[in-house]
């Protein structure tokens, strides 16, 4: 908690920070909360009562420059939380708290923690504490319209008064300073929203809480978000998908992730893709993985044999992208689905990418076997410059930049042209074959081109999917309708981020709207924190990581701000807030490696997210993609062969 959701948002001073790590938290909650302490969130007490987010209270400690040898006055004690922590860094607090029920628990845990150097008082906050002042530090947990003639009244010479003033919407959060008997000055620290501060002591419950609703230009933008979004219940049943009912009218509708490895992502996707393809009429299913590997997942949605000692797809790095926990069950939906459908209306799985140049090249040459055995040998004979490297492509590449290695391109664009000719006969197997000939055509580039850096090893990449993409609908007829699932760095419109305004990249959402225009839907997903499976690097092995809670100047702070737990807002029907939301900010981007310790640099760039994504879904908190256990004897087993289980 202290690393994470304190000192990570710029709380340098140590006495806060070690304060914040002596005293435990989980005292001040509720029997049956415990697991929830360290949460960077309000959480509930008795009396239906919160304690408040840990980062905003040290927050408030920071502005009001606590120190040793300070006497501080806190009002509001609530759960005696923050008057705890203060004590372990200042000289004597005094914490008034309005409700007796709330004084009495809190000085209960005080006086079991041992901390003598803390008074909880039931009483009036607006008062002040005349008998203790003057004070060094005096902290208000409520807010109030104006700053209280009384409160700076009790101010020493030099004192700092921090409270959060402002109408019921938002509040500024302030630090008065007293300079002089009559003299103050104030500065303005940051926007925030806090329950009212009202008169008197009451015995009966009352309602508390106060949350962190920073924004980077506009106070209102959380609670904004909150008021425009449709809230979504849990990922699992029809309830959720039924909230994406909306893009069902699109052609395209591209799905995307913050992470390749967040459970939530996968799921969510499972369940639209499932309601699009039963009940609104979509035949595809593209994803961000390769279309040697994809085939076999689509041969068992489609009830295909698979072919006499067929490799398990999906073995290169990372495997857990798609052969995860998530992937069975909903693979055998769409079977079971595709079985109740007339043949022209079953879905296919599809891959859009182009690492895999060995898989590729064997489904070519095992259809030609079959089908054409004296093209097969040319192909053969063809492919031959790339049969040292099928390991390993991108050896390839890097030879291919030494002077006299002779590339391969001429002959595998030579063997790509053959086979997409023989596709137009509208043979199903022939289509396929045509579609590994481009991928392995593509990689050659790719490979020979990816050593010389910038944008063009990527921008090849994306337009190879979104041509695939292309060639997959074509193929359909016109009543075929498409769902992509890839990272949002590829279905968010590159000329929104830096990608596009910086490093000259596109990408499949740009070319998507290009090619489609109002037919495709983009829509991005994001977390706050929690946990994710990746890699530290390339080809390294899979590691659940936390996820750092999200920047203050980040888009996901807003949305983490805005207190809905999981929401999707359409920012075509919201044209006002997409244009208070326009300013640039940063986002976060994890895909398989992750490295939190420079994730500033490694995983945030500038967009502008409504101009990136025509929705957003937002889940806040979220947890680690599950990879399949390794089983690989399916023999005999050809109905569960995709995962060998």
């Amino acid at each position: 908690m202290v690393q994470s959701q304190i000192a990570a948002r710029g709380i340098r001073d140590e006495a806060i920070l070690s304060a914040f790590a002596e005293v435990p938290r989980e005292i001040f909650v509720d029997e049956g909360m415990e697991e929830f302490t360290y949460e960077d969130t309000a959480l509930p007490i008795s009396s239906e009562q919160t304690i408040s987010q840990p980062f905003i209270v040290a927050c408030m400690f920071d502005a009001a420059e606590v120190s040793t040898g300070d006497r501080v006055l806190e009002v509001g004690a609530g759960s005696g939380y923050a008057a705890a922590v203060l004590s372990r860094i200042v000289d004597r607090v005094h914490a008034i708290e309005r409700y007796e029920v709330l004084a009495r628990q809190a000085a209960e845990r005080i006086d079991r923690l041992g901390y003598e150097n803390c008074e909880i008082i039931v009483g009036d906050g607006l008062k002040g504490l005349r008998h203790a002042a003057p004070f060094d530090a005096i902290l208000v947990a409520a807010r109030l319209e104006t700053v209280p003639e009384t409160l700076k009244r009790q101010l020493a010479i030099g004192g700092r008064l921090v409270i959060p003033v402002g109408d019921e919407d938002m509040q500024q959060l302030m630090a008065v300073t007293r300079t002089g008997e009559d003299e103050w000055t104030s500065r303005d620290i940051s926007m925030v929203r806090f329950v009212p501060l009202l008169e008197g002591v009451v015995a009966e419950d009352g309602s508390r809480s106060a949350s962190d609703h920073r924004s980077m230009s506009s106070a209102s933008l959380p609670e904004a978000i909150a008021r425009a979004c449709e809230p979504l219940p849990e990922i699992d049943g029809d309830s959720f998908a039924a909230h994406f009912d909306a893009y069902a009218d699109k052609r395209v509708v591209m799905l995307g992730e913050c992470s390749h490895g967040t459970h939530e992502f996968y799921a969510a996707r499972a369940a639209i893709t499932r309601r699009l393809v039963e009940r609104h009429g979509f035949t595809i299913v593209a994803v961000e993985g390769d279309w040697p590997d994809a085939a076999a997942y689509h041969r068992f949605i489609i009830g295909q044999k698979q072919p006499d000692a067929a490799n398990l797809p999906f073995q290169r790095f990372p495997t857990w992208m798609w052969r995860n926990t998530v992937m069975p069950p909903f693979l055998d939906n769409l079977r079971r689905i595709n079985e109740t459908l007339p043949e022209g209306r079953r879905a296919g799985f599809y891959g859009l990418d182009i690492y895999n140049i060995s898989g590729s090249i064997e489904a070519i040459l095992a259809y030609l076997d079959e089908n054409d055995p004296e093209a097969a040998a040319v192909a053969r004979e063809r492919y031959g410059c790339l049969n040292p490297w099928q390991s390993d492509p991108a050896i390839y590449g890097k030879m291919a930049l030494r002077k006299g290695f002779a590339e391969c391109e001429e002959e595998v664009v030579r063997q790509c042209r053959e086979l997409l000719n023989q596709a137009l006969e509208n043979d199903g197997g022939s289509f396929s074959a045509a579609m590994n000939a481009r991928l392995v055509a593509s990689a050659e580039r790719y490979y020979r081109i990816m050593y010389y850096g910038g944008a063009e090893s990527w921008n090849l990449r994306d337009s190879h999917m979104a041509d695939t993409l292309e060639h997959l609908l074509e193929q359909g007829g016109r009543d075929s309708k498409a769902i992509v699932w890839a990272h949002n760095s590829h279905i968010g419109d590159a000329r929104a981020t830096d990608m596009g305004a910086v490093r000259g990249e596109h990408n499949l959402g740009q070319l998507a709207r290009e090619r489609w225009g109002d037919e495709v839907a983009l829509i991005g997903f994001g977390t706050h924190t929690g946990t994710v499976s990746a890699a530290s690097d390339w080809d390294g092995g899979r590691q659940v990581k936390s996820v750092i809670p999200s920047r203050r100047d980040s888009y996901e702070r807003l949305f983490h701000d805005c207190g809905v737990p999981r929401l999707l807002l359409d920012f075509n029907s919201h044209p006002a807030l997409s244009q208070r939301l326009s300013e640039p900010r940063l986002e976060r981007f994890i895909g398989v490696i992750y490295r939190p310790e420079t994730e500033r640099w490694s995983h945030y760039s500038e967009a502008v997210l409504p101009r990136q994504f025509d929705a957003y879904c937002w889940l806040d908190t979220t947890n680690a993609l599950e990879p399949l256990m390794p089983h690989e004897d399916h023999q005999g087993t050809p109905e569960t062969f995709p995962f060998g289980l």
